[in-house]
């Protein structure tokens, strides 16, 4: 028997998800009013200023721009969302979009409390609040397909478990990419906070399950968002519903969620010894503000 709607949970990395819709049926929207996207991205691009290390993103331009440099399959890139910054190898780059693999232990740097505690262990209302520092980890388990179609305010991650059975199809809520000439190949965002997850289960009529919508409200009442982006934060996601996770359109539909890598592809993929890593790793900050 199926779970209702609204019924609520908690998810593999410890986030709160409510059950939000089923692929099949008619989306109710998340934001109260009806926001353009393009209205609901410029409200958020200040989530850019001051969040990233180095010297590159002066340079950087949108990544559908015909200015925009462009990867070669194979090749390692970083994804940069301010203070965290992961490793990638780049599957296809084209028009359309960019496809990645990030191989199981690959490294990363994040963002964490200063007193030890992880992320989750924080209370909500601390949460933007509590200083941090920078700690270098890897990926942890199975690699992934990462899909960032070209200038749209989202990434879709699918996941899968140790035999390769796919898990499900993670919509991460980002700024629309950036691209630099200079410095290490890689692109330039910024998290959301607010995020879907789309089940592998009965195909067509998957569960829609909303994610870190109380963490999206902790943000406002801790100063990260105004309301006003709070609400174009949900008004893309209701455009992500829209444009492709309830049709089913790409970049559901090409098959990456049975992508499978050779062994060159899937060798862990170390950070470059570059300025602005080794800038990134030393940073240090009394609020999480603009994490």
């Amino acid at each position: 028997m199926r779970l209702p709607l609204g019924s609520t949970d908690v998810s593999a990395s410890g986030g709160t998800v409510t059950l939000v819709g089923r692929r099949g049926e008619e989306w109710e929207a998340l934001c109260a009013r009806r926001i353009p996207l393009d209205e609901a991205v410029g409200l958020l691009v200040d989530q850019h200023e001051g969040a990233h290390a180095g010297d590159e993103f002066a340079d950087a331009v949108p990544a559908d721009s015909a200015d925009a440099p462009r990867f070669t399959a194979g090749e390692p890139i970083l994804w940069r969302y301010g203070r965290y910054i992961e490793t990638a190898r780049v599957i296809r780059d084209d028009a359309r979009g960019l496809v990645v693999w990030i191989p199981s232990g690959s490294a990363r740097l994040e963002s964490v409390p200063a007193d030890g505690r992880a992320t989750r262990e924080v209370p909500l209302e601390e949460r933007f609040s509590v200083p941090w520092e920078i700690r270098e980890s890897t990926w942890r388990g199975p690699g992934v397909v990462r899909v960032a179609p070209s200038g749209r305010p989202w990434s879709v991650w699918f996941f899968r478990a140790v035999d390769g059975t796919p898990e499900g199809a993670y919509v991460n809520l980002e700024l629309p990419h950036l691209r630099s000439a200079t410095g290490a190949p890689g692109i330039f965002s910024r998290d959301l906070i607010l995020d879907l997850w789309i089940e592998a289960e009965h195909p067509g009529e998957e569960d829609v399950w909303l994610k870190d919508s109380d963490e999206l409200a902790a943000a406002v009442a801790q100063g990260r968002f105004t309301a006003a982006q709070a609400d174009a934060v949900r008004a893309i996601a209701d455009h992500a519903a829209a444009e492709f996770l309830m049709p089913g359109g790409w970049p559901l539909d090409e098959g990456w969620a049975h992508w499978t890598p050779d062994a060159a592809m899937d060798e862990p993929i170390a950070l470059p010894e570059s300025a602005a890593v080794a800038e990134a790793r030393g940073r240090t900050g009394g609020a999480r503000l603009n994490g």
